[in-house]
């Protein structure tokens, strides 16, 4: 091997290299932000007499449009439709329905299954596709999502070493293998690896990933709950105490079959314990909000809201059922899709001078109506120390009331676009789900992931066709789809690709190679293999795994045929070691999720540092026990 001097580029570009991890890690600057700065700095650095590798001027910005950049986005776009279905919910609503609330018993189930869904599909879209999963549950939960997102982030990574397709390093080694057995002789010439050669290293790495978090992950993760959501809550719930006597706390019961109190109406019910009665359940069939004339109908399960006293009461009286937790109806009260709002008649108002009961409010709005609070005075059947309990259906509307309701976001979003209503209430989702779209949604799903799986097109115009279908089949509009991607995340990754290039074009990643070999000269073949591995390591924090995979393999071939040892398994283990990118979030996965749950380079660090010698650790030894 030719011996590779340190050029003035070269050092300019560790130069640089230095740079960018010293703004990563101290974080004086936003990441994307220290990123874009980086990819200006090599753009006007190559201007300079003798330093034209570093990056040509008319391809600076190629990353913005290259097939990883393109992909996530189309990716990203795919999840918010599919998440706009409902589907996500409902996905969410059945983890939790089977694999319990607890952190302890949640990480293995989302984790296992990204890792899974990531061995034949792309990681970075495994996890896109389960971030408003992870999203949902951690609100309904309360666990925080910087605890769960890291987890599954970690596990998608980790789930492309299951398969030959699950990665693109993966993708790309037989093709190298091939390439590199034309300078072998016939009898030492590699064999193509099959889809599932590697797939007992991949589920050695999996489950390992999913034991670390779940033994270690109280003291490895960190603890970034949402101060901003539960203080608001917290606001909103005394502030209703305070108002209107009330608590947003809902209760599931279950009526008896030969309950005395069969043939109630919903309204007799409310205004005999001093409760609510917000939703109902009879043989598999929910109902939000049921109409207070409905007739109870046994055995059903009702929620119902109200102070605990009086549902206590309630139970002891009518020997109803109290469940420990919403179990019929966990999705339909989960914070994400219903809460207690405000909302104003206004002067103008069609509804002034009638009642609740006159406009059948909970069928016609598909909102519970709690209380009426007018010139100091609250009417709602909770009794209170300030006033007494009354029929709340019967008190005819005002100009200026203020009434509480209990809303689905949904409804609540139709009530702003309603003239008969001011709504006062602002800090909730204004989404509208379309469950009526699940089929398109699911059907250009399939489509996109059809032709990832069977054909040889690109895997950004793959994406980009399930992504444009949903758009025009209106599972999701082109502003929603703008929405939902995270461009924080987009110019990262895109900034970071001309210094991956500059580190490969300058020759910079070669002459660090070199200089590594030269350190591992005369070592034992387990020690060079362990040498390769870390140095496809580092290789892939600062440029691509492709990048690093296409120029470590043949370097690996070389030093195992000196060496005596199998060139098949050493260009393996390239493949599988540029995987190994937990570190700093240069990875396109880690660069998805830092921003939803406020991650810190420094939290990768901890974290991902342990990930790292755990990864080295067992895919060496599974590795060394395989081959």
């Amino acid at each position: 091997m030719d011996t590779i001097g340190l050029t003035y580029e070269m050092a300019v570009v560790l130069g640089l290299l230095a740079f960018t991890v010293g703004l990563f890690v101290s974080e004086i600057i936003r990441i994307d932000l220290a990123a874009l700065l980086v990819m200006v700095l090599l753009g006007l650095l190559s201007q300079l007499p003798g330093l034209g590798n570093l990056a040509d001027p008319t391809t600076l910005f190629n990353g913005f449009a290259s097939n990883a950049v393109v992909s996530i986005i189309a990716v990203m776009i795919i999840g918010a439709g599919l998440d706009k279905t409902g589907l996500m919910t409902k996905v969410a609503g059945f983890i939790l329905k089977h694999g319990g609330k607890t952190e302890a018993r949640i990480i293995p189930i989302i984790s296992g299954t990204v890792g899974f869904i990531s061995s034949f599909m792309q990681n970075v879209g495994a996890a896109a596709l389960f971030l408003p999963v992870v999203s949902r549950i951690s609100v309904r939960t309360g666990l925080p999502l910087s605890r769960l997102l890291m987890p599954m982030g970690f596990c998608a990574i980790l789930g492309g070493t299951m398969t030959m397709v699950g990665s693109s390093p993966l993708i790309l080694l037989n093709d190298l293998i091939v390439s590199a057995n034309g300078m072998l002789p016939e009898g030492e010439k590699m064999e193509a690896f099959g889809l599932f050669s590697v797939t007992p290293i991949g589920v050695a790495l999996v489950l390992t990933g999913i034991l670390y978090f779940t033994l270690f992950g109280r003291w490895v993760l960190p603890a970034l709950p949402e101060a901003n959501e539960g203080a608001a809550a917290q606001s909103v719930q005394n502030y209703l105490q305070k108002i209107y006597g009330l608590r947003s706390d809902i209760y599931e019961i279950t009526i008896p079959e030969r309950s005395p109190y069969r043939g109630w109406t919903f309204d007799q019910l409310m205004q005999e314990f001093n409760i609510y009665v917000v939703g109902s359940s009879y043989r598999g069939q929910r109902w939000f909000a049921p109409v207070i004339e409905t007739e109870i109908t046994t055995p059903c399960r009702l929620a119902v809201m109200g102070p605990m006293r009086s549902v206590r009461a309630m139970i002891l009286e009518g020997e109803f059922t109290l469940h420990k937790e919403l179990e019929v109806f966990g999705e339909d009260f989960a914070p994400t899709k219903s809460g207690v709002a405000e909302v104003v008649i206004p002067p103008d108002s069609g509804l002034i001078g009638k009642c609740a009961h006159d406009l059948v409010f909970r069928k016609t709005y598909g909102s519970s109506l709690l209380a009426i609070h007018r010139d100091g005075d609250t009417f709602s059947y909770i009794k209170t120390e300030d006033h007494e309990p009354c029929a709340v259906g019967e008190v005819p509307f005002r100009a200026g009331d203020t009434l509480a309701i209990h809303s689905t976001w949904e409804a609540l979003t139709r009530l702003t676009r309603d003239r008969d209503f001011v709504v006062v209430t602002s800090d909730f989702p204004r989404e509208e789900l379309r469950p009526k779209k699940v089929g398109w949604a699911l059907f250009f799903f399939v489509i996109a992931l059809g032709m990832i799986l069977f054909t040889d097109i690109r895997l950004s115009l793959c994406l980009l066709a399930g992504a444009v279908g949903m758009i025009i089949s209106k599972v999701i509009d082109v502003d929603e789809a703008y929405e939902a991607v995270s461009w924080s995340t987009v110019f990262l990754l895109a900034s970071l690709i001309p210094l991956g290039l500059a580190v490969q074009n300058t020759g910079t990643a070669a002459w660090i190679a070199q200089q590594v070999l030269t350190l591992l000269d005369g070592w034992p073949i387990w020690g060079l293999q362990l040498g390769v591995a870390v140095l496809a390591t580092i290789f892939t924090l600062v440029m691509s795994n492709v990048g690093a995979t296409v120029l470590l393999v043949p370097l690996a071939v070389s030093i195992a045929v000196a060496a005596g040892g199998d060139p098949a398994i050493f260009a393996l283990t390239v493949a599988i070691s540029t995987s190994n990118s937990f570190l700093i979030p240069t990875h396109q996965v880690n660069a998805l999720i830092m921003g939803p749950a406020g991650y810190k380079v420094t939290d990768f660090m901890k974290s991902g540092g342990i990930m790292t010698v755990l990864f080295l650790v067992v895919s060496m030894g599974v590795m060394a026990v395989m081959f």
